[in-house]
């Protein structure tokens, strides 16, 4: 009966927690976002595929996800990870070992050894042989190894949550690449459109320089504005070439022409891109999830520092053959063996010690909590700038659109009022020139259009799925 005591008061022991675990700040997560109603239907929840619905930039997005070398590397951190996690799963699993040994000992004729060697066994060496099994276990009284597994857990789950990190920054830098390589084809094709333009100002005016209607000044400075817009050819295929380079060592291959048929003008602008509420990002967002992971991982690690500082029981037993001559090693039961014991350890001088390490695990737990509250506050900051950068930047689409159709408007009566005589060919050139700057405008406009709508998906937790 007062083993049957001990025993249960031993489970009543293991089945308390000696440190409490401290939950996910709550009021972290604001209901909405600024300025935005409330909308569940986000699209952080689309997969990638569903979002862009581009063929060919599907395929490029495909690609850097099977090779990205980042990517890669962080597949094999969660490989390690795992491989962690299964061994703390056995933290509680009984340590066996096998042991066979043989020995002889030979003692001094003269020794206390030897002389009883003599008398006793009429030999003058002392022959051991044996083979046995050996088991020690602890026993998890204050949910120490219990720890030790949230721990592997903890960290198991992050490394995926990196993995997911990366592919999402890996899925928005391809997408923006790839906006980015089409902005620069309509730059290019309107920095082309425009020397032809100025090309033909330019012959006019040459004409009129013969004919004594204008000065040389005049032909100089149209030479100049057909140079200008000349000299962003060369820039644009520059920034084109290098923008492929980037998007195929994210892709991780040798740098390559990148393909596509679509121009800037034929992908369409979301205008109502909805965020979701702020209560996905806890799901959704792989930074987020990583610092709410770090939280239980503090937990776990305040957990185990505070069970150090109690007893810990440990039980070994050992059993087997043994015999002092090899003829009689197998003979049983005569042969047989036997040994099992229980300990029960305090530490003492090392409280000090072992308090120290309790309380800086505290304070790194508490340190876990304010980065969870940071990474909350960034992930809404950057939904909240997103949704605002995609409002204010379809106003200015609309204003600078107007402006370029006024702008070409304008140019074709310069000419014709140039050709009559009733404008100056400061006029035209001045025409051209706002039209060449208005146009690169609008490409840009159009092309930050697009990144605000892949920074939106990533930034409300898009992209990894």
């Amino acid at each position: 009966m007062k083993n049957i005591s001990t025993y249960l008061i031993i489970l009543l022991l293991a089945a308390c927690k000696v440190s409490k675990d401290v939950k996910t700040p709550e009021g972290a997560v604001p209901a909405t976002y600024r300025d935005t109603p409330a909308d569940t239907a986000g699209i952080g929840k689309m997969p990638w595929a569903s979002f862009f619905n581009d063929p060919e930039l599907n395929t490029l997005i495909a690609t850097a996800i099977e090779h990205n070398n980042d990517l890669q590397i962080a597949v094999k951190d969660i490989e390690a990870a795992e491989l962690t996690l299964r061994q703390a799963k056995l933290g509680n699993v009984p340590a066996v070992g096998l042991q066979a040994t043989s020995g002889i000992s030979r003692y001094s004729d003269n020794s206390l050894n030897g002389a009883t060697i003599s008398q006793f066994l009429s030999s003058s060496h002392v022959e051991d042989y044996t083979l046995a099994v050996s088991l020690s276990w602890e026993a998890d009284l204050w949910g120490k190894i219990r720890s030790r597994k949230a721990s592997a857990l903890a960290a198991y789950l992050q490394t995926n949550e990196a993995r997911k990190a990366i592919q999402t920054r890996i899925v928005s830098d391809v997408a923006k690449g790839y906006y980015n390589l089409l902005m620069l084809d309509a730059q290019l094709s309107t920095a082309r459109q425009n020397v032809l333009l100025n090309d033909s100002t330019l012959n006019i005016i040459q004409l009129q320089y013969q004919s004594g209607q204008v000065t040389l000044l005049a032909v100089q400075q149209a030479q100049a504005q057909k140079l200008t817009a000349a000299a962003l050819v060369p820039q644009f295929e520059q920034l084109i070439s290098i923008q492929e380079n980037a998007i195929s060592i994210l892709s991780g291959i040798n740098p390559s022409a990148v393909h596509r048929q679509k121009d800037l003008a034929s992908v369409p602008v979301s205008e109502k891109l909805n965020a979701g509420i702020p209560a996905d990002l806890l799901a959704l967002r792989p930074d987020v999830r990583l610092a709410e992971l770090a939280l239980q991982k503090a937990n776990a690690e305040v957990g185990y520092a505070k069970a150090n500082m109690y007893p810990s029981l440990a039980i070994t037993a050992q059993g087997g053959l043994d015999a002092v001559k090899l003829s009689n090693w197998f003979t049983i039961p005569a042969s047989l063996f036997g040994i099992a014991a229980g300990s029960l350890t305090q530490p003492l001088f090392q409280q000090k010690k072992l308090s120290t390490l309790y309380e800086v695990a505290k304070v790194r737990r508490e340190q876990t909590v304010i980065s969870f509250r940071q990474s909350v506050l960034v992930a809404a900051g950057e939904v909240a700038d997103n949704l605002v950068k995609i409002d204010k930047l379809q106003q200015q689409q609309a204003f600078t659109a107007e402006r370029v159709s006024t702008l070409k408007q304008a140019i074709q009566n310069a000419q014709q009022l140039f050709g009559n005589g009733m404008a100056t060919y400061l006029e035209v050139i001045t025409a051209q020139a706002n039209v060449l700057q208005s146009e690169l405008e609008l490409a840009g406009i159009k092309k930050a259009q697009l990144d605000a709508g892949v920074d939106l998906y990533r930034a409300v937790g898009g992209g990894w799925q």
